[in-house]
Parts: structure tokens; C-alpha cells; sequence
């Protein structure tokens, strides 16, 4: 079984696809990603890679939320694609069902989570997208609790 590395480097939207997928082989229900990373940096293309890992066949309908919020994908597990970039206050939050979304049993991956901060549970995974050229970005995981700890392991 492909370890998890807690760093790597994607050299095109493929590898970066590949690692989602990686990691969406591991989730389990109720799992929280926090996607934080520069407009472009690949944190739509990683969640295209996490739905296929999920079971999903066609991720070509997998794209950004930006203007709706919230796409829910139908996975071995739902995942609930948020995108809060246009988030205006955290109203919004509470008006997308945030409370309902972690209480689901789905995966819940949010890009923009910094926005947030204040709503994301006690345990989740932190993953950092950072350009490191125009091919290239620097995926980082940060875990916050146990499980998410051994998920990165």
C-alpha cells in the first residue's frame, strides 16, 4: 500500500490528481480537509484526484464551487466540495448547512478553510498547496488530531 508522504512535490496536474487519489483511498466517513493554497495552486485538480480514490468514475465533473458554494459528489462516501473564496461572512456557513455537512458521514473538503477557522472541528487535515513553478506545487499535510496524525503516517 502507497504511503501518505507528510510533503511532496506534484510536477503536472496528473501528479497532482495521483495524490489525491492517494489520499482519497484512506478517508474515512466524517473525514475534514481544510485546502488552503493561492488561487490556481491545485486544490480543485485535488479534489478531481480525492474523488477518484473515493470510486468515483468520471471526475470530469468535479470542478470549483466558487459561485455555488458547495458541490456533492456521489462517492463510496459523499463528498461535499466547498469552495468559500466568495465567502462573505460566516453566515454563509451557517446558511450552507456547515453543522449538517460534518454530522453527514461524508467527506467534507473545503477550499479557502482559512476563512473559517473558527468552525472547523477539533481534528482535521490541513493540506497547504504552494506554486513552486508553473508545473510544479509543494503539497504539504498538516494534521490536527490523532487520527488525522495516523492518516499522514
Amino acid at each position: 500500500m502507497q504511503r501518505l508522504q507528510p510533503f511532496l512535490i506534484t510536477c503536472s496536474a496528473l501528479q497532482t490528481v495521483e495524490a489525491g487519489k492517494a489520499l482519497g483511498k484512506k478517508l474515512s466517513p466524517g473525514q475534514v480537509l481544510a485546502l488552503v493554497g493561492t488561487l490556481g495552486s491545485g486544490k480543485t485538480t485535488f479534489v478531481k484526484g480525492l474523488a477518484a480514490g473515493l470510486g468515483m468514475k468520471d471526475t470530469d465533473e468535479v470542478t470549483s464551487p466558487t459561485f455555488v458554494l458547495l458541490h456533492r459528489y456521489s462517492t463510496k462516501y459523499p463528498l461535499f466540495h466547498l469552495d468559500l473564496y466568495r465567502l462573505e461572512g460566516l453566515n454563509d456557513v451557517e446558511e450552507i448547512g456547515w453543522d449538517d455537512l460534518l454530522a453527514s458521514g461524508g467527506i467534507v473538503a473545503v477550499e479557502w478553510a482559512k476563512k473559517i477557522d473558527g468552525y472547523l472541528p477539533k481534528e482535521y487535515l490541513e493540506i497547504r498547496f504552494r506554486f513552486k513553478s508553473e508545473n510544479e506545487r509543494e503539497i504539504s499535510f498538516h494534521p490536527h488530531g490523532a487520527t488525522y496524525r495516523n492518516l499522514v503516517k
